[in-house]
């Protein structure tokens, strides 16, 4: 009990300080509403803390079958401090700052390619944007798009190469999938292999959808103007993170699938097997 809640807690922190990072290294001119993110990180750490601390599950996915969390976590948590160093960069430099920012100049100038999610993200914005605002878009999408596909890879080479999740126990579909009810429609396999597969193509599709969608109504909604750091971390985070965790939510299910088809199949030919003898 006492390693439960003592992780629950520790997970708790880690979460809230993510959630309050880009408001403590920024300058506070740049922070509009600094009580607001401090009662976003509470209640972060009140939902992380509960969640883990409970036997029950209730809404998180694989709480039980790392390292899938802890890719999501740690892909979240480099997106936001990184982007946060850039953008300290240009209030308060420092030799740190000047190292990350001229990475993702670097970065932004490899993956701002025609057609590519980041010169999608960059063609978003309204006519009237400064060119420093351009710029630190360009940089911040690239350098979330880059943290999210690095994660994505990781996640594969740990399901393709070491197994995941069979290294780590016996998979419980109750507390790692809370939300998928496998006693309703149809087989399981089958379900979790059409969710798994949409999920893949969703995480792989927004990245271009999302930008489009935001220029094609431009002129009934105003784009959100990045011009605020703050808004500019997390707008590109979630950009970056979502497509990339409903992927890596894709192939979790996908090789779950696999794994419960296989068990079907060895249980099949060991009646066979006793039926024959």
């Amino acid at each position: 009990m006492i390693a439960r809640i003592t992780g629950a807690a520790l997970r708790g922190i880690l979460v809230a300080l993510m959630v309050v990072t880009p408001a403590l290294y920024l300058p506070g001119y740049t922070t509009n509403s600094p009580e607001i993110v401090v009662l976003l990180a509470i209640l972060a750490f009140v939902l992380t803390f509960a969640e883990y601390n409970s036997t029950f599950p209730s809404f998180i996915e694989f709480r039980d079958a790392p390292p899938l969390n802890r890719l999501r976590f740690i892909a979240l948590m480099t997106m936001v401090v990184l982007l946060t160093l850039i953008c300290k960069h240009k209030y308060a430099p420092t030799n740190v700052t000047t190292l990350f920012a001229g990475m993702g100049v670097l970065i932004a100038h490899l993956v701002d390619f025609p057609f590519s999610p980041v010169r999608l993200v960059v063609l978003m914005l309204p006519n009237h944007a400064t060119l420093d605002t351009v710029n630190s878009v360009r940089i911040a999408a690239g350098v979330s798009y880059v943290v999210a596909l690095a994660t994505v890879g990781a996640f594969y080479i740990a399901v393709r190469v070491r197994g995941w999740p069979i290294g780590n126990g016996a998979f419980n579909v109750w507390i790692n999938l809370p939300l998928f009810d496998p006693t309703t429609g149809g087989d399981v396999v089958s379900r979790l292999q059409r969710d798994g597969r949409i999920n893949v193509v969703l995480g792989v599709l927004l990245p271009f959808f999302i930008p489009a969608v935001v220029k094609a109504t431009a002129d009934l909604v105003n784009p959100i103007m990045l011009d605020n750091p703050q808004t500019l971390i997390w707008t590109m985070s979630a950009w970056a993170f979502l497509p990339a965790s409903m992927i890596m939510r894709g192939m979790a299910m996908l090789r779950v699938s696999d794994l419960i088809e296989e068990k079907r199949r060895r249980a099949y030919a060991n009646a066979e097997a006793v039926q024959t003898a």
